[in-house]
């Protein structure tokens, strides 16, 4: 089926996620006649969400972080509210995949080695018009023509992606390690050796702020130190990537810059020097995105196992759990149990491959065969380990959408 956001019930009016009880057991409701794990999207959540980040965009169009959604159909809905445009996706195999489904507007967003993809991309001058690739050194360059001659394929679409990390004074490097070149002359040096080179054409800058998008602002004790250092990178790079592009445009006439992420929207869209922002977590939010001060979205994705066993009376053990995000190996990473309220996971064993044990009040009243619902950390981590999304209206399952696996696909 296919999923128009445009034409949901708008009942997202109602916020019903803000009434806990009503909302996870209106849902226990529409999967009651399912077995097994069963992931669920609810549509007037993801609604909500993809409205909301259109808001906080104040106008600057949105790409789509693939690797955040990681299924088509949901991609393909978002794309059709006015204030999205393109797919910022997660490997070239990928956006060839996508561009086969007709998008046309497709950003590979980190470089890649994939020499069969590559050589896929430049059999394929159709494909070569759609899809940018990420660059950030010559190296890149060397590799894509030892697969394919500039003499035998066509001109390639790059962006070209500078550091937008704070190197700040006396505290070093704070952001996540990306692209090596971080001045305005630094990129600048890069641009002119790739428009010295036949068959590349750059059309595009990133600078991803992720020690702003990325970084929770409202967790505890250390909030007002987050807080300074976001506002003083923030000022620094506004300056730098202003800098930067126009630099660059005297090299290259550029068709985007691009910046941000969900959790950095509104700030970005203030750089006058970013033309697009880009978000992904945001539409399915899962609960690292709870902790933000700025913006509070909705519950869109969740997860129910099942109790399969009762170890102690204030204990439950539930079949799977141990669907971690990317990032360190914190707690904030591992699956939340949100209802019934009240359930933690067990210090020395967390979420586990197979089997989760839960401890809290709410266990005593739990019995063997009933769920439990779980909010995954980040977005993408949850499609790799389902089939199928059950799309939720109220309390009715209204349809289901595959994931990338259950299309039969595993990018990375």
């Amino acid at each position: 089926m296919s999923l128009d956001l445009l034409a949901a019930s708008g009942t997202d009016g109602d916020r019903a996620w803000e009434r806990p009880w009503a909302y996870w057991s209106a849902m226990t409701d529409a999967i009651a006649e399912l077995s097994g794990p069963v992931g669920v999207v609810n549509v007037d959540a993801l609604r909500y969400n993809a409205l909301d980040m259109l808001v906080r965009a104040g106008g600057v169009p949105i790409r789509v972080a693939s690797k955040s959604v990681r299924v088509r159909q949901i991609i393909d809905a978002t794309l059709a509210l006015p204030g999205y445009r393109g797919i910022l996706a997660f490997t070239l195999l990928e956006a060839l995949w996508l561009a086969a489904h007709g998008h046309d507007d497709v950003v590979v967003g980190y470089p890649t080695a994939d020499r069969a993809a590559i050589a896929a991309l430049c059999a394929e001058p159709e494909a070569a018009d759609r899809i940018t690739l990420m660059v950030d050194s010559i190296d890149q360059l060397d590799l894509i023509d030892a697969v394919a001659s500039p003499a035998a394929r066509p001109t390639l679409r790059l962006c070209l992606e500078a550091d937008a990390s704070w190197r700040a004074p006396g505290l070093g490097h704070i952001g996540v390690r990306r692209s090596p070149v971080h001045t305005a002359g630094e990129v600048v040096d890069v641009a002119r050796r790739i428009a010295a080179r036949p068959g590349f054409r750059i059309v595009g800058l990133m600078m991803y702020e992720a020690q702003i998008a990325g970084q929770p602002d409202s967790e505890g004790l250390s909030d007002p130190v987050i807080r300074w250092m976001q506002r003083r990178s923030a000022e620094e790079l506004i300056a730098r990537r202003g800098a930067i592009v126009d630099a660059l445009r005297e090299i290259a006439p550029l068709e985007f810059v691009n910046g941000g992420g969900t959790g950095s929207l509104e700030l970005t869209a203030s750089d006058q020097a970013v033309t697009e922002l880009t978000a992904g977590s945001g539409l399915l939010a899962g609960h690292l995105f709870d902790r933000y001060r700025v913006f509070d979205p909705a519950p869109a994705a969740a997860f129910a196992l099942e109790v399969v066993r009762k170890p102690a009376d204030d204990i439950v053990t539930v079949l799977g759990g141990g669907w971690i995000a990317s990032g360190p190996p914190l707690a904030s990473r591992q699956p939340l149990p949100v209802w019934p309220q009240g359930l933690h996971t067990l210090g020395r064993e967390g979420a586990g491959e197979v089997q989760t044990p839960l401890q809290g009040e709410a266990a005593r009243g739990l019995r063997v065969g009933d769920r439990v619902w779980f909010r995954h950390a980040k977005s993408g981590e949850l499609a790799e380990r389902i089939d199928a999304y059950r799309l939720i209206e109220s309390d009715r399952v209204v349809g289901e959408l595959p994931t990338y696996r259950g299309e039969g696909k595993a990018f990375l």
